[in-house]
């Protein structure tokens, strides 16, 4: 009898075994974190299901920074998690496919901050798993960026997953390919990936998932019919799902680096030039909250980008200390502010703590130590002379000029990689004096040269700063005085520089009824046969059943400035009865065009296609807020023949194959984002509108370009997205000749995000730390590493040849370097009057860090 039960039991186990076997492969694992959800005692949850499921396999997303909590709270948990991780084998049981910081989505950052999402998250989770090993990327969220696989590459990634089957709230990828496709990036690399495949459809009655969510049988056998021969499934659960394993013994659980490395076919794995278009993107974009997340976010990572630069000229020309902890704290608390759930889910969280909460407190901290940065390295310097003199610094790679209040001495700090001439303002710290005049400065170079000054309004002088690349001019400042005036023309105001010629109609609302661009031929750049207007604001206002325009109603139009440097015009005006402001700059010499607009909206209107204050469902396809065409839009019709449009994304520029932007279906879902610019093209002329924060853009056919600036209504999970104060924008528009690289419209990114910074500073020279030959690559990030001097390059437009780098001082060695810090190369150096020169190629769209070895500047 005994013998007849083992002989059951092992026939029964063969079945079992068998029928295991016959399952497919599918990804399961875990995603979240101490910031998202990963609620106490869930360590020893994970753990216990491993050892008592010794075939399942986990793929971790989890926020690095929650291995400090469960290192405290569950430390017996935290040492047998720690062992089962230690192997990282390709048979090991547990991968960690996503260690970015805070788990972004990538599209809505710079691509310097997706690098430093890397680099800060590998280091937490090395700090806890030593033996780790980052060999594939994937997320249970849409967090795909199109330059990822070069980013991945340099970091030592082999593999990469564009599968998010069971988190579609925020959007997805297109679907492609089979088995596995060479995902390449816009710089060409390629890494092997699995794709949401050509046969994997979306769910039916969802609107978060696709059909590889479960392993179902359409979905195995779409993919076996499609020629997929080991079709795979996938669910990273969230943190605080008691499933593990998520199928139960319904699947053949394995690790992507496995899956990958020995199970998927390599040799039929298809080219795929993957577009920032794949990425499919549906968030409540013109929601007010969205809107404040991302101007917070953008400010506070300009602002960073900023003071690091600056701080690493600073200790190498001043011998200032490199502020390490500062700068960490800084880039944790941005990138904690770029997480996902910012964007997806911010209402959610306790009163007080909200992400909109979070997101304000860690955007407040970057700001905060980036100012502290840029404070301190101007204290260090004691003046004991009667003047003082400011900094202007510019953290490009080439000259700039800008304003800001002076003492005695000033530096104008440029921290882009090229010089710049533009104008700065300072304050003239002083009231109207006698005859009518403004006090102002008389403001003198370094060398003695007085430079021509202009009064401003509010006691402010403007003067133009010429700043060499990624270093700053010093400038001496003595008082004196100037005129102020101010005109109009016919019954529309004229705003004139010396590169455009603008019109402006208060009975239309204040549209601009013209504008000339004189270097561009005199081209008339705005399409006056067009039903819309440049500069309108409209809507749909469904609680009114009504469109509405800035137009309907006539504006009151002023000239609040009008000097030989700038014209600005404010224009106040109605949308549906709601008061808005606008302001519009124009500046001699430069070929930005600022705009901004504030609208003090009288209560909660709904803006939008129409109200699902009843009846709203998840899984209903369609939603007011997917459809942009009803949202508030301020419209720039352009008189531009057959249009294209690019658009900037992280280190790439997507040339849009899109007939328009719109939908009103999670099933046709668009990339229509706008990160910093947009810009439309035809005729051999051009227009770039920049925006101080991502959100969506509007342009088609027959529709022309526009930003989205409101959204009212209900919206994701039913939550009522509300208008809870003013809505304040800053834009800009720069018309252009040829396409968007022959405009030089990334180099005029560069000026939107890094102003030129006036620190005021107790004397001293002009200085440069380094120039570059190409006026098209950037430099995307200047930091130390002890003795050394870390450079990240970004060609933006040019081409593949190789150029020459002139750094103002001597290294002991130039290595070309990954980004995980391995040394590719050893880079030739030659002596130039002192200077070092080292040569370098990248292709467009590449990024590569190089190290100077051992740094010493010239003074």
């Amino acid at each position: 009898m005994k013998l007849k039960r083992i002989c059951l039991a092992v026939l029964l186990t063969a079945a079992a075994q068998e029928a295991f076997a016959q399952q497919h492969y599918f990804i399961d694992g875990y995603h979240g974190g101490v910031y998202g959800h990963y609620p106490a005692g869930y360590t020893q949850f994970m753990t216990s299901r491993l050892q008592a499921n010794h075939y399942w396999k986990v793929n971790l997303e989890i926020e690095p920074e929650t291995w400090d909590a469960v290192r405290t709270r569950e430390p017996e948990a935290y040492t047998v998690f720690k062992k089962i991780f230690a192997d990282q084998s390709d048979a090991g049981r547990i991968e960690y496919v996503n260690p970015a910081y805070g788990q972004s989505y990538l599209y809505t950052g710079s691509g310097e901050s997706m690098i430093r999402q890397f680099s800060y998250g590998i280091q937490k989770v090395k700090e806890h798993f030593p033996e780790a090993v980052f060999t594939t990327y994937s997320s249970e969220e849409p967090c795909f960026t199109s330059a990822l696989p070069q980013v991945l590459l340099s970091f030592g990634f082999k593999y990469a997953s564009l599968k998010n089957p069971n988190t579609c709230w925020g959007g997805y990828t297109s679907a492609f390919g089979g088995e596995l496709v060479r995902w390449q990036g816009p710089d060409g690399s390629r890494i092997l990936t699995v794709p949401r495949y050509i046969s994997e459809a979306l769910v039916k009655n969802s609107t978060w998932q696709t059909t590889a969510w479960d392993n179902g049988k359409e979905y195995i056998s779409s993919a076996l019919a499609a020629g997929i021969k080991n079709p795979i499934g996938m669910c990273l659960q969230d943190a605080g799902w008691r499933n593990g394993p998520w199928l139960k013994q319904r699947a053949r659980y394995e690790t992507w680096r496995n899956y990958i490395g020995h199970i998927a076919d390599k040799q039929q794995a298809s080219l795929w030039k993957f577009s920032q278009e794949d990425v499919r993107v549906s968030l409540v974009w013109g929601a007010q909250v969205l809107q404040r997340i991302a101007q917070q976010v953008r400010a506070a990572e300009d602002r960073l980008t900023v003071a690091e630069k600056y701080a690493a000229i600073t200790a190498l020309y001043d011998g200032a200390a490199w502020p390490q902890q500062a700068l960490d704290t800084a880039w944790k608390s941005l990138l904690l502010a770029q997480h996902h759930d910012c964007w997806i889910v911010p209402y959610n969280g306790r009163k007080g703590d909200t992400w909109i909460d979070k997101v304000e407190r860690w955007t407040d901290m970057t700001i905060k130590v980036s100012d502290s940065i840029l404070h301190q390295q101007a204290l260090h310097e004691k003046s004991d002379q009667p003047e003082t003199y400011i900094r202007v610094v510019n953290t490009a790679a080439r000259p700039r000029e800008e304003s800001k209040q002076p003492e005695t001495y000033i530096r104008v700090v440029n921290t882009t990689a090229h010089p710049r001439e533009e104008w700065v303002t300072l304050d003239a710290q002083a009231s109207t004096a006698e005859g009518g005049s403004h006090l102002q400065l008389t403001v003198r170079s370094s060398k003695g040269r007085k430079m021509e000054t202009f009064a401003t309004t509010n006691g402010k002088i403007t003067f133009k700063a010429s700043v060499p690349a990624m270093g700053f001019s010093v400038y001496r400042l003595q008082k004196t005085t100037a005129p102020v005036s101010r005109r109009h023309h016919n019954g529309r105001y004229r705003l004139e520089t010396d590169l455009y010629r603008m019109e402006i109609d208060p009975a239309r609302g204040g549209a601009i009824t013209s504008l000339i661009a004189k270097k561009l031929g005199n081209k008339e750049m705005v399409d006056v046969k067009n039903a819309r207007s440049f500069n309108e604001l409209r809507g749909y206002f469904y609680n009114e059943s009504a469109w509405r325009s800035s137009t309907d109603t006539a504006a009151e139009v002023r000239i609040i400035e009008n000097s030989k440097v700038r014209v600005t015009a404010e224009i106040k005006g109605f949308i549906a009865g709601h008061p808005f402001t606008q302001h519009i700059t124009l500046a001699n010499g430069q070929r930005r065009i600022d705009m901004q607009v504030k609208i003090d909206w009288q209560g909660n209107p709904g803006i939008g296609a129409y109200s699902q204050a009843e009846g709203y469902k998840a899984e209903a396809y369609q939603k007011a807020f997917y459809n942009d065409s009803f949202k508030l839009q301020v419209l720039f019709p352009l008189d531009l023949p057959q249009q294209q449009l690019s658009k900037d994304a992280p280190y790439d520029v997507t040339e849009s194959r899109l007939n328009n932007t719109f939908f009103n279906s999670w099933d046709s879902i668009k990339h229509n984002i706008i990160l910093h610019w947009a810009d439309v093209t035809g005729g051999g002329a051009g227009m770039a509108l920049f925006t101080d924060h991502t959100t969506s853009y509007v342009h088609g056919k027959d529709y022309p370009l526009g930003l989205t600036l409101q959204y009212g209504g209900r919206a994701l999970w039913g939550r009522n997205y509300d208008i809870t104060g003013p809505t304040d924008v800053k834009y800009a528009i720069i018309p252009h000749r040829g396409k968007w690289d022959e405009g030089g419209i990334s180099q005029e990114e560069t000026r939107w995000c890094e102003p030129l910074q006036v620190i005021p500073v107790s004397g001293g020279k002009d200085f440069s730390l380094l120039s570059l030959q190409d006026e098209r690559w950037q430099i995307s990030a200047l930091l130390m590493d002890g003795n050394d001097l870390l450079i990240r390059f970004y060609n933006a437009a040019g081409d593949d040849r190789e150029k020459e780098i002139v750094f103002n001082g001597k290294a002991t060695q130039a290595m070309l370097e990954q980004l995980n810090g391995e040394t590719l190369q050893t880079l030739q150096q030659r002596n130039i009057a002192g200077k070092t020169a080292v040569r370098l190629s990248m292709p467009r769209f590449g990024i590569r860090t190089i190290r100077l070895k051992n740094v010493t500047v010239n003074h």
